[in-house]
């Protein structure tokens, strides 16, 4: 088995059919599904329990008896893989045909990349309404502006992300689970690259922005000192932690206006679009 797909559900039993298919629909064949079920309170099991019923060779499920977040599901799935490498994937997103394809290529041909990622189309129940671009070599400076990967297009060397301890499990980093993870993993001497290709149509609505509640501001501005503290990027970076607090400031409605203003701004021909 060479990849083991981690996916922390709850309450997603809208979208979660859409994205477990579009992992089945994968042109690579050698990967496995690990769902962890996070305490839904709506059919989002019994989703589940279906598609282990359909496919027992290549979905596994497990339960947490509460609700425990996103990190702790997906330390669970970790801890039961079976894969060289870890996928990541949420339950709300969609692969593209070819995204396993392309990055376990790109791994494999670059055994000293840590990790690999992809760029991402941004959808809603409305359709595709921008493009969520990555640099593609990111540099320890670069994540004082922000994470550099967009964390559910990411595959990551299984044996590597054991070593730096798998996802930190906190209050602080219940928001920023993935953020926290990139920093350890390049302040431990690793670095990742983000392919430059479309593989993942990533899920951002209203319902994204609700999300961020200035209570997980707070706690970001605590993963940001932490990470700039262990990359060596303080006292430059102080300047930098300050940055989730005054956008925590900015009203959602304004937030979310600039936001796609911003994102629209990147042009894509809807003619081309990848097949999912």
């Amino acid at each position: 088995m060479k990849v083991s797909v981690v996916m922390g559900i709850y309450n997603c039993e809208k979208t979660l059919k859409e994205s477990i298919d579009s992992l089945l629909n994968q042109s690579y064949e050698f990967f496995e599904i690990i769902l962890c079920e996070d305490g839904s309170k709506d059919n989002t099991l019994q989703i589940a329990k279906e598609y282990v019923r359909n496919y027992p060779k290549k979905i596994r499920l497990i339960q947490n008896e509460t609700n425990k977040g996103l990190a702790y599901s997906l330390n669970r799935c970790i801890a039961i893989s079976k894969g060289e490498y870890i996928a990541r994937m949420d339950a709300d997103d969609i692969s593209h045909k070819d995204r396993f394809e392309k990055q376990m290529s790109y791994l494999e041909s670059h055994p000293e990349c840590a990790l690999v990622g992809s760029q991402a189309f941004l959808f809603n129940d409305n359709g595709i309404w921008g493009i969520r671009k990555t640099k593609s070599d990111p540099f320890k400076k670069d994540f004082l502006f922000g994470s550099q990967f967009i964390h559910p297009t990411i595959i990551i060397k299984k044996a590597i992300l054991n070593q730096i301890g798998n996802y930190a499990v906190s209050k602080a980093t219940l928001r920023a689970e993935d953020y926290d993870l990139f920093m350890r993993l390049y302040a431990a001497g690793y670095e990742g690259h983000n392919m430059q290709d479309i593989l993942l149509n990533y899920r951002e609505d209203g319902t994204t922005f609700k999300k961020r509640a200035f209570k997980y501001r707070l706690d970001e501005a605590k993963v940001r000192y932490d990470g700039f503290k262990k990359m060596k990027l303080l006292p430059l970076g102080l300047l930098y932690v300050l940055k989730p607090l005054i956008v925590g400031l900015i009203p959602q409605k304004v937030l979310m206006l600039f936001r796609h203003e911003s994102l629209e701004s990147n042009q894509f021909d809807e003619t081309n679009h990848p097949t999912v």
